[in-house]
């Protein structure tokens, strides 16, 4: 059974439901994707990621580890988690245990703990994961790419907190973040596993009911920079650490998503397949790998990639990654590239949808990103049937693409 777009009515509100019946396993999930209340919707750095580790301390009456008890006891699992754009809590249980596992998230969702232990817990664990992250120089790099290529938007700042704004953050800037953001308003159920629709429906009622009339706005877009700049970042490292972006003048909901994709897989996204590690890697050897992507979401279009290389060699492998953008660019693909990405794309195409979680994963992107839930068939057989030139001419309109910005983490100078 294919996934299906259903809606209940909430107040004033008509929730929006996604939605696919698997009887194959007796497992039911839940979960509750809130828009526009990820990282991005952040007024102090850090600030949704920490709401969703508090989320996970249980409740204030039990406390984190009598309520992950009470879980335990039922094999319950209640999360919560940020992205940038979304914020998401899941309840997933055994069918016949899935009552009580809705039972235990409107008790979390009634009754958070809001307690200075809490707080002191996932604050002494943030804390810790950012003193970690700052060796850790792919992360470093990642984040001096996002300042430089989101100069002044909220892509660019430190999302994930620093340990000033942790430090600083209190117990109201977290319950003002989930009162303010996790509304009946703004969510979406994606509900699958063996479970009929009614008997997700009136779960979600439920739970949904509980939740506040929250003021929405859509997710502010942001435009990457095409300054081509360099940003060099010295570390007490034996590798240089190259990420690279530029603007990808290409929105999440254009009807061609598929010549993106084929773009995409050609330029760095096919492993051994893409230019970039043929180029760099195949007939240089300076990388044991390079991947670039060109990201769609509603807040940013853009081209993004890494990989790592010698001190010796960062400067070449910087000219290299623009050398092969430039020529894709210029130049296009060849009949033969063109008929082996088709071949992969097509063939590998039952992977992407074996599992329930893959299905409702797809279904529900489809309707965040305003497309029909058979879009991706759609894409398809328009992979199977798009022709040489037809591609050459989408690459070659991207120009923007060699507007390339870097950020390198390279060795302290002595």
């Amino acid at each position: 059974m294919a996934a299906s777009l259903h809606d209940i009515t909430i107040k004033d509100t008509k929730v929006p439901v996604v939605f696919e019946e698997g009887k194959y396993i007796p497992i039911v999930s839940i979960q509750l994707v809130f828009k526009n209340a990820g990282h991005l919707a952040n007024t102090i750095d850090g600030q949704a990621d920490m709401a969703a580790k508090l989320l996970n301390e249980g409740t204030k009456k039990d406390g984190s580890i009598g309520f992950a008890t009470k879980l335990d006891a039922h094999a319950v699992d209640i999360g919560a988690h940020t992205g940038r754009e979304s914020f998401v809590i899941e309840v997933s249980a055994l069918k016949s245990e899935f009552p009580y596992a809705v039972e235990r998230l409107k008790e979390l969702l009634k009754d958070p703990n809001y307690t200075s232990e809490a707080l002191e817990q996932i604050k002494h664990q943030k804390l810790g994961w950012l003193m970690q992250k700052k060796s850790d120089f792919n992360h470093v790099a990642a984040n001096a790419l996002r300042a430089t290529l989101f100069k002044g938007s909220a892509l660019a700042r430190p999302y994930d907190g620093t340990v000033e704004s942790i430090k600083k953050l209190t117990l109201d800037d977290i319950q003002t973040f989930i009162t303010s953001h996790l509304g009946y308003n703004n969510v979406i159920g994606v509900v699958g596993g063996d479970i009929s629709l009614e008997e997700a429906n009136k779960y979600l009622k439920e739970i949904v009911t509980l939740l506040p009339k929250v003021e929405t706005k859509e997710v502010e877009k942001v435009k990457a920079s095409a300054k081509k700049e360099v940003a060099y970042i010295e570390e007490d490292t034996q590798q240089a650490y190259i990420f690279f972006g530029a603007p990808f003048d290409f929105s999440y909901n254009e009807k061609d998503q598929y010549k993106a994709k084929i773009a995409e897989y050609l330029l760095g996204g096919a492993g051994f397949g893409s230019r970039m590690m043929e180029e760099i890697r195949v007939k240089r050897g300076l990388t044991y790998g390079v991947y670039a992507s060109l990201r769609r979401t509603k807040s940013a279009s853009y081209m993004s990639g890494y990989l790592q290389t010698k001190l010796s060699t960062q400067e070449e492998a910087k000219a290299l990654i623009q050398s092969v953008v430039d020529h894709f660019v210029k130049n296009g693909i060849t009949q033969k590239e063109l008929d082996s990405t088709k071949e992969f794309l097509l063939g590998s195409e039952p992977l992407r949808t074996e599992t329930l979680s893959q299905r409702l994963g797809r279904a529900y992107n489809d309707y965040y990103y305003e497309r029909p839930l058979d879009f991706s068939k759609e894409q398809l057989e328009k992979i199977e049937t798009v022709t040489l030139k037809e591609m050459n001419d989408f690459i070659k309109a991207h120009t923007e693409l060699s507007d390339i910005s870097f950020s390198i983490v390279t060795k302290k100078e002595k």
